[in-house]
């Protein structure tokens, strides 16, 4: 059987390796590349591909939240994150939008393989790091003590909030979102009030801090 792959990846070399990799495998396809978010939204309910592999940091919406409305629309679809990031803000968030499986860009292409396998297998596969970091998030919460992945926010706000925080104006904004300046600044003044900040400073910080963006990192 072979296996209909799409890949999500701001870096094109990524892609590119990602592609020649699974297509020598021989049950591997690779059916097409995005490079944000939308575009594997968009991609994914074209094509149906049985795996995405997901990067997390990406312009216009983050592998995050892309992964959240894939599997929610598309709930036959799997994601496996390939990311560089360790950090648990955007291992909890992978998790917590619907991804089956985490692994690091460190990772060798034998374990690449092993995880599509697993997650076929309707399993969850992490990587040993990364499921050091689940356990240990488990443990904190069962105490009382976690910090789970802000959901204050709407989808819309989190994508405008993303958006801010790569430095986009509020026409350049309006335009993306196909909506009026207007709206964005409706959006962005419920943000500020909802998360109690005062400056695009602020809210760039918070972005970085839930997973939304790298900017400045």
């Amino acid at each position: 059987m072979c296996v209909n792959v799409l890949l999500a990846d701001d870096h094109k070399i990524v892609r590119d390796g990602l592609r020649t990799l699974l297509e020598t495998h021989g049950s591997m396809n690779v059916v097409a590349e995005a490079e944000n978010g939308q575009k594997t939204i968009t991609l994914a309910r074209e094509l149906h591909p049985e795996i995405i592999i997901m990067d997390i940091s990406m312009p216009d919406m983050n592998g995050i939240d892309a992964t959240r409305k894939i599997t929610s629309d598309l709930p036959g679809i799997k994601v496996i994150a390939l990311s560089m990031h360790a950090d648990r803000h955007f291992v909890i968030g992978m998790l917590e939008a619907g991804a089956s499986g985490y692994l690091l860009k460190d990772c060798a292409f034998e374990e690449l393989v092993n995880a599509i396998q697993t997650v076929l297998s309707n399993h969850t596969y992490l990587s040993p790091t990364i499921a050091d970091i689940v356990v240990k998030n488990y443990v904190h919460k069962a105490a009382g003590t976690s910090v789970v992945v802000s959901s204050e926010l709407t989808p819309r706000e989190r994508e405008l909030l993303q958006l801010l925080a790569e430095g986009l104006s509020a026409k350049q904004i309006a335009a993306n979102l196909h909506v009026s300046v207007k709206t964005v600044e409706t959006h962005r003044r419920n943000i500020t009030q909802k998360l109690g900040v005062g400056s695009v400073a602020e809210l760039i910080k918070y972005a970085i801090r839930e997973g939304l963006t790298t900017v400045g990192t």
